[in-house]
């Protein structure tokens, strides 16, 4: 594909969408949307909200498939799922051809992070989010998925709870220069799961623990 043909479709359709709220940070980001991962915006690929670039889970896929992604491996956390509250958590593996390793991503949802209108769907939220965090983090997307986010209700709370809770001084319990330190700064200025974040964590850093990792 012409990626200077899609850039310039992707602007124009982009401008007259959401012309007034395009900046120039917006439009450079789009260019490099449209020349280094082919994101189209008529496809649905890509989706500009409160100034900002979202990839959506159709677009991760079709990526994927251009780059001839091998498969996708995905299971359930049990330890972090409660079928009774509504709450699942998924590991997803993405691998990029037959030697690769993996690339992983984890996924939550329940009732108090997922819009009303897909309640009661929050295994496959979950699941899908696992999905998109892998495909992202396998294909070097630095934008968050549509999926990823959360429910304008549960997003409100959320920045309620982080204003409560103020990062702590770099002086404190929580603000050293050690990984795990930087990690309860965060878990604590927005609420949350350490146990999903921990598990997160020592994947990506190819550690046993948290304390091996620098």
């Amino acid at each position: 594909m012409d990626t200077q043909n899609l850039y310039r479709r992707n602007l124009s359709l982009a401008r007259s969408r959401w012309g007034a709220c395009l900046g120039r940070v917006a439009v450079d980001a789009l260019r490099m949307y449209s020349e280094q991962f082919q994101l189209s915006v008529a496809s649905g690929d890509l989706l500009f909200l409160e100034h900002s670039w979202y990839v959506t889970h159709a677009g991760l896929l079709r990526l994927s498939r251009r780059s001839r992604c091998c498969g996708v491996a995905i299971q359930p956390v049990t330890k972090l799922c409660n079928p009774a509250l509504g709450r699942y958590a998924f590991r997803a593996v993405v691998y990029t051809s037959r030697y690769c390793r993996g690339f992983v991503g984890y996924g939550d949802a329940d009732p108090s992070n997922v819009s009303p209108l897909v309640r009661g769907a929050e295994m496959r939220v979950a699941e899908t989010r696992a999905v998109n965090r892998a495909l992202r983090k396998a294909y070097g997307i630095g934008i968050c998925s549509v999926e990823e986010l959360a429910s304008s209700a549960g997003s409100t709370g959320s920045a309620r709870e982080s204003k409560k809770l103020p990062p702590q001084s770099a002086n404190g319990n929580y603000g050293g220069p050690k990984v795990r330190d930087r990690l309860c700064q965060i878990i604590r200025q927005h609420q949350l799961d350490p146990t999903l974040v921990k598990a997160y964590a020592t994947d990506f850093f190819g550690t046993k623990t948290l304390r091996e990792a620098t």
